[in-house]
């Protein structure tokens, strides 16, 4: 029997096929951490940010701003870019997810962002061909993200690879387009269109999203099935480790199968130190220790 993502130690973890992996994210119960990172520079010398993030108890990892037409990632010894993902699996020990940016094809011609990071059918199979587990169908600040490019790009890249890594969709704040993104009818055509886990800002994170708010629309994604991520993606992640306990708890009361903290706060991550306190928060000392312990050779 399947046992728990928190429960898994690497190899069992980067073993995982996409039901198999959504089924241990579930059984978790609510304790699954995932850390954001960008790998343009490195926190600290002759290491990654995914090596960093995984030693201080993260559970799974996904790469922002990450090209996958011109794969880099600092920290990550010289290798072919067709086996680099491979390699930051490898080293990290953790499964991996890249955000991909579906930006609104009306203003489309207002926003900067290389071709490699867009929500496209094309990088969502480079995603594949290059061995993530997962993609994050959201928006960074001001790329011009909308619910309507978030829909369209969950059909297309469904059909094209729905069936070969998990697809989470959603916002973790308004990407600079101004829209409701926790109405009903919205979160149903979310789900429809064929995303997997649905991602929402963090209690606390986003003005006027509280646990009462939320709670209402995970339990109905719930119902139809599917899993949450509630995400900390408004620098809160660099705030004081009494800040993130907070978050943390606010996260699991409203029902949340995945915790996210965002990649602010030192050299394109968060202080480690956030990182343990938030698996601390959302699981104990007995999970966020053994996950930091366990030999990545297990």
């Amino acid at each position: 029997m399947l046992k728990r993502l928190l429960d898994l130690n690497s190899a069992e973890m980067l073993s995982l096929n996409k039901d198999d992996l959504l089924s241990a994210i579930k059984k978790s119960e609510g304790r699954v951490i995932v850390s954001e990172v960008i790998g343009l520079n490195s926190l600290y010398s002759n290491i990654s940010n995914t090596e960093v993030a995984a030693a201080f108890g993260t559970d799974m990892i996904v790469l922002n701003k990450f090209n996958l037409e011109k794969p880099f990632f600092a920290g990550i010894p010289d290798i072919e870019s067709k086996n680099l993902v491979s390699e930051i699996r490898r080293l990290s020990g953790r499964p991996l997810g890249v955000n991909l940016e579906p930006v609104d094809k009306n203003i489309a011609d207002k926003i900067s962002i290389p071709e490699g990071r867009k929500g496209t059918v094309k990088n969502a199979v480079r995603a594949v061909e290059q061995g993530f587990d997962f993609i994050d169908l959201t928006g960074n600040p001001d790329t011009g993200v909308s619910n309507d490019s978030i829909i369209a790009a969950i059909k297309n890249i469904n059909r094209e690879v729905g069936d070969k890594l998990i697809i989470i969709s959603g916002k973790m704040h308004m990407a600079g387009v101004q829209e409701s993104y926790l109405k009903k009818e919205l979160i149903e055509e979310i789900i429809a269109a064929g995303t997997d886990i649905l991602l929402l800002p963090m209690p606390g994170t986003v003005p006027g999203i509280t646990v009462d708010a939320l709670k209402p629309i995970i339990d109905l994604v719930h119902k139809k099935g599917r899993l949450v991520m509630n995400a900390i993606g408004t620098s809160q992640e660099s705030s004081s480790i009494d800040t993130i306990k907070r978050l943390a708890l606010w996260s699991k009361m409203s029902g949340a199968d995945i915790h996210h903290i965002g990649d602010v706060g030192c050299s394109g991550m968060t202080y480690p130190e956030n990182i343990m306190a938030f698996s601390n928060a959302i699981r104990g000392r007995r999970h966020t220790y053994r996950r930091m312990a366990l030999s990545l050779k297990r």
